[in-house]
């Protein structure tokens, strides 16, 4: 079973650079599992690698679609087992790094055979609840009542599990205990950079306000150009609501700086919790030197 190596963690903590350097040293080739990087008109707000880190170490599946495609972690899952195959085939070792946790468990660990559902039944599912989220919730509950765990205002899931049971007459609940199929067999090695909070939020802080010297005003503007619809996943990108606010004269660029670092600071803590949660068998480090030296050990020794 060929070797892959996992490098996970909140945004702003220091991954990627731990990835490039892991990669130096064990012949990798970076395998992006974040779910905003997969976009290109986003280049410095969702943080992608520098075109220089992409011409020393090769990277993959960064940049690679339109804000108008819809990923899913079945998606990513058949994309990053395509290129990891790839990668093992030119004798290199795929390093995965991202913060969309559910995206890093369903290439290690599959997922249950959920069909596609059509857009048409989710942007349906996006005027219910817009127009009233408690029938929506109410329709839900009554097919599926072990979807009460959801919090009344978790819009996303409410619309997932509504738009599942339309499109298929089977709820999400029932989906969901289908054993998991995997995509790809592969001896993953899994890491989680978690740094103490009060260093991770103040990272988050400082990472934004260089991003502001940096143009992410323009590839805001460049974006709010393309007429989107406001339910794309890339419109909702944290600083895409900020800055855009700003640039309507809807509050001032101080205001939206803080609320955009506000937004960063609350993903980090999301995405801090669900690690925590729901990945008891990975290793956690709070040092990005410490976080290498145990991936690079463990791979030699793998």
């Amino acid at each position: 079973m060929s070797n892959a190596v996992v490098i996970a963690g909140p945004t702003a903590s220091g991954k990627s650079a731990v990835a490039i350097n892991l990669a130096r040293q064990i012949n990798g080739e970076i395998v992006n599992a974040d779910a905003m990087q997969v976009y290109a008109e986003l280049h410095r707000l969702t943080a992608r690698p520098s075109p220089e880190d992409e011409a020393e170490i090769p990277h993959h599946l960064y940049g690679v679609s339109p804000a108008t495609d819809i990923w899913s972690a079945g998606i990513f899952a058949e994309r990053a087992a395509a290129v990891m195959q790839s990668i093992w085939d030119r004798g290199a070792v795929p390093i995965v790094v991202g913060g969309t946790g559910l995206w890093l468990k369903a290439l290690i660990e599959g997922l249950s055979p959920i069909p596609d559902v059509p857009p048409a039944v989710v942007e349906q599912g996006e005027r219910l609840w817009q127009g009233d989220p408690d029938e929506l919730r109410r329709q839900l509950l009554l097919v599926d009542p072990q979807m009460e765990r959801l919090k009344p205002a978790d819009r996303q899931r409410h619309i997932r599990a509504w738009s599942v049971m339309t499109a298929t007459g089977r709820s999400l609940s029932a989906w969901q205990a289908v054993p998991p199929i995997k995509v790809i067999d592969a001896n993953f090695t899994a890491h989680v950079l978690v740094p103490p909070r009060a260093d991770l939020y103040a990272r988050c802080n400082l990472r934004f306000d260089q991003m502001m010297t940096e143009g992410v005003v323009e590839e805001v503007r460049a974006l709010l150009d393309l007429s989107l619809p406001s339910t794309l996943p890339l419109m909702k990108a944290v600083g895409v609501p900020e800055i855009a606010a700003a640039l309507r004269g809807d509050m001032s660029w101080d205001d939206a700086t803080a609320l955009a670092k506000q937004s960063t600071r609350r993903l980090a803590k999301r995405q801090m919790t669900w690690f925590r949660n729901q990945t008891e068998d990975w290793a956690k480090y709070t040092d990005a030197e410490t976080l290498l030296q145990s991936a690079a050990a463990a791979f030699v020794t793998s």
